[in-house]
């Protein structure tokens, strides 16, 4: 909307020409959606508590201390995410580009099936939901199938369907027909990831902030021809305004952090975990640093890499590799505090984050 304002008006009133450039409405995105999370948060926490009673189900199997410390707190706090993330993003991006219409898509169709999820774990006062797995898999790969071929059909033949690999500057492997494929598994499995990481207060939140940063950084300059020449990386046209989106992202995941630092007010619940993990895997996609989302995002990668090695173990061979999983839980039992599990893990979300950004020099 801002920037229909600064193309109609901006001859009449000079100050609009500040936001013709992305990183001004990347900086107003963030403050916007903050801001709107900060002001209806509270609301919003009031209104689930009435609703939903006892709070979101605890696992009855998981660490015992959730039992006493987190039981009661309501869920679903990805709604006030999602509200911050569609509102700022409508008032600040540009409109008539196409990238942020197909990553919206993502996003608000995976907040929906994880919408669907929390309900019926709370309808049924059950921590495990009644949604069938292969259902809500199907469901998630529908919404990522539509978002892909969006996005594939505003890029060039051939490079639509390419797969880049950061190290090398020219190097590009032609998927062809997999790519597709490839492009929904990395979003289907990148939202999946986020929400097993999603069990302690704060765990999730930051590493996605700090992924969402590296990636609206990267996005600006894949977009910007003069920094993905200098820099020797693919240019992706018009994928600069995602940073606008993801700057939304951040401010609305600020807010929530504020309500879900411990002891936490409100969880985010699958509507949120889902909706921010594919978030980040569709615009991943969509600027050609898949790879780099591995990199970036290693925290959620071996939080999953836990759980199938954790499940894979057991129905082999009877036995636990870890005692408990996902892997934060695994730490939670071997005595740590949650506090010292989440900072730790926060820390090697910033470091990861470094090291993706490095892949932009080393090439």
């Amino acid at each position: 909307m801002i920037h229909y304002l600064v193309s109609e008006f901006s001859e009449y009133f000079s100050f609009l020409n500040a936001f013709s450039y992305i990183t001004s409405r990347v900086g107003a995105s963030v403050l916007t959606s903050m801001l709107l999370v900060f002001l209806f948060g509270p609301r919003l926490i009031k209104r689930l508590k009435i609703r939903q009673g006892e709070g979101q189900p605890i696992r009855e199997d998981g660490p015992q201390s959730h039992l006493l410390t987190k039981k009661g707190t309501p869920t679903m706090g990805g709604l006030m995410i999602l509200m911050g993330i569609v509102v700022s993003t409508l008032l600040w991006a540009d409109w008539s580009n196409m990238y942020v219409w197909y990553v919206l898509l993502v996003t608000m169709g995976f907040g929906a099936i994880g919408y669907y999820d929390d309900y019926l774990k709370l309808k049924n006062r059950s921590a495990d939901t009644k949604f069938s797995g292969k259902m809500r898999l199907l469901l998630e790969s529908i919404v990522a199938f539509a978002g892909v071929l969006g996005i594939m059909s505003l890029q060039r033949e051939g490079f639509d369907t390419s797969l880049a690999f950061p190290l090398f500057k020219d190097l590009l492997w032609n998927l062809g027909w997999f790519f597709p494929v490839f492009a929904v598994f990395t979003i289907v499995g990148f939202g999946n990831a986020v929400n097993l990481t999603d069990g302690l207060d704060g765990l999730a939140i930051v590493p996605v902030m700090i992924a969402a940063g590296t990636f609206a950084l990267l996005s600006y300059i894949v977009g910007n021809a003069v920094f993905s020449g200098y820099l020797q990386v693919h240019p992706v046209p018009g994928t600069g305004e995602l940073a606008v989106l993801l700057g939304a992202l951040i401010g609305a995941s600020i807010g929530f952090l504020w309500f879900n630092a411990p002891p936490a007010m409100i969880f985010m619940g699958d509507t949120g975990s889902l909706a921010l993990g594919g978030t980040l895997g569709v615009v991943a996609v969509a600027i050609k640093h898949e790879i780099v989302l591995g990199i970036v995002g290693g925290l959620f990668v071996l939080e999953t890499v836990s759980v199938i090695v954790q499940v894979a173990s057991f129905k082999l061979t009877g036995k636990r590799v870890f005692r408990m999983a996902p892997l934060h839980h695994h730490y939670e039992q071997k005595g740590w505090a949650e506090s010292t599990i989440v900072i730790r893990f926060w820390i090697i979300a910033v470091i990861l984050a470094m090291v993706g950004l490095a892949t932009l020099k080393l090439r």
